[in-house]
């Protein structure tokens, strides 16, 4: 198994170095498609707080970022860390490398003390490799603030997963859900 070394990094202790990293890694998937990478809106949804990242040598090689926010669940506030740009390199796939930064990023969303699940929202065909990593699949409709800026509602089933956290995790409330925001 190839050696990387994962770190967890604020936002705002980013340096230009990382910038430039995550810029590169998301640039060489999505910039034909979507255009430049954005830190502050990253493809037109929410930025992260956190980022938990994948270095080979100087070279970051994956990325998994997430952000608290306080969401709406049914009659329920829930602190959640939602969770995207979750992104390896095509030359560093094949090693888990996905399933060990998505372990370390909520061993970090866990101890940020007041966040009770990891939420995020993916393509249908990834929804195995997150559920292998203790993500549950949910069943909701979900209320957000779309990639142009506008309001929009999306009826149940479109992959949702969440995950519990904490010594004690409680299952998720039921009810629609409103992010208060861009999802990630």
């Amino acid at each position: 198994m190839t050696s990387f070394a994962i770190e967890v990094t604020p936002h705002a202790r980013l340096t230009v170095d990382d910038m430039a990293g995550l810029r590169a890694l998301f640039d060489a998937e999505y910039l034909a498609d979507f255009g430049a990478w954005d830190p502050d809106q990253p493809y037109g949804y929410a930025p992260h707080d956190v980022h938990v990242t994948a270095r080979r040598g100087d070279t970051i090689v994956g990325h998994v970022g997430w952000e608290r926010r306080i969401i709406g669940v049914g009659a329920d506030d829930v602190a959640v860390a939602g969770v995207g740009g979750v992104l390896i390199s095509p030359h560093a796939r094949g090693d888990r490398l996905g399933a060990r930064l998505l372990a370390r990023a909520a061993e970090s969303m866990a101890s940020a003390g007041d966040v009770r699940f990891g939420y995020l929202g993916c393509r249908e065909e990834v929804v195995p490799f997150y559920e292998a990593c203790g993500w549950r699949r949910i069943t909701a409709s979900e209320r957000s603030i779309d990639r142009t800026g506008r309001p929009v509602t999306q009826p149940p089933g479109p992959p949702l997963l969440t995950l519990p956290l904490g010594p004690d995790p409680s299952p998720w409330p039921t009810g629609s859900i409103d992010l208060r925001g861009r999802a990630w």
